[in-house]
């Protein structure tokens, strides 16, 4: 008999599963393509391979060290862990999501950065960069990755998808969303016969950076 989660990760691991559900049910991905994990101490808890995320229950959950040590559950780990583990190691990530997202996939394959069309593109650090191909679940994609993540939270991969990260898995689907949302955005403007998308510069991504820095809700 499986032994119940301590009550944080058994919380979290919850929230794992909201997260990963909402990438299939919004559209991020198909099947069980697309992974998610969350950082609780030293423990990442992260989807299993292959399994629909609608048949994960508390009984499911996976869990390894920033080694890659299996300290929980009995489901294989997703076959992306080594890109999990390389960006919280590198990173002050404490979530990440991974998606096959359309519009992000269709952009990875045109272009090796993505044009800056919006000023969200500054909640992401700035324009946000495509690492080169690599086999899926290599260890030479989460070396791509991370250099594509260089001062950023989230990148394109190479006919493949997208990854951003966050302090909570709100932020990170939320980072998600925004970049496959600017994708389409660009992907769109770009289709226009004879004209070209204008593209903001570095000093209006800086100055909607500093702005964003003070956006929402305050105690």
């Amino acid at each position: 008999m499986t032994e119940p989660l301590p009550r944080e990760l058994a919380g979290a691991w919850a929230e794992l599963v909201a997260t990963a559900r909402r990438t299939t049910d919004e559209g991020l991905v198909v099947g069980t393509s697309g992974n998610v994990s969350v950082r609780v101490g030293d423990t990442v808890l992260v989807t299993p391979s292959g399994v629909p995320y609608h048949r994960l229950g508390p009984a499911d959950a996976v869990g390894v060290g920033l080694d890659g040590q299996r300290l929980l559950g009995e489901l294989r780990p997703t076959s992306e862990l080594p890109m999990h583990l390389a960006v919280y190691r590198a990173t002050g990530a404490r979530a990440i999501v991974h998606t096959h997202a359309v519009h992000a996939t269709a952009v990875s394959t045109l272009v090796t950065e993505l044009p800056p069309v919006h000023y969200m593109t500054a909640a992401l650090g700035g324009p946000v960069r495509v690492a080169p191909y690599a086999l899926y679940g290599s260890e030479e994609l989460a070396r791509h990755t991370l250099a594509a993540l260089r001062d950023r939270t989230g990148c394109l991969l190479r006919n493949h998808g997208t990854l951003t990260y966050g302090a909570t898995l709100d932020q990170a689907y939320d980072r998600t969303a925004q970049l496959e949302w600017m994708c389409r955005v660009w992907l769109t403007a770009r289709s226009v016969p004879g004209l070209s998308p204008t593209l903001l510069s570095e000093a209006d991504l800086a100055e909607a950076a500093g702005k964003l820095r003070g956006y929402g809700p305050r105690p």
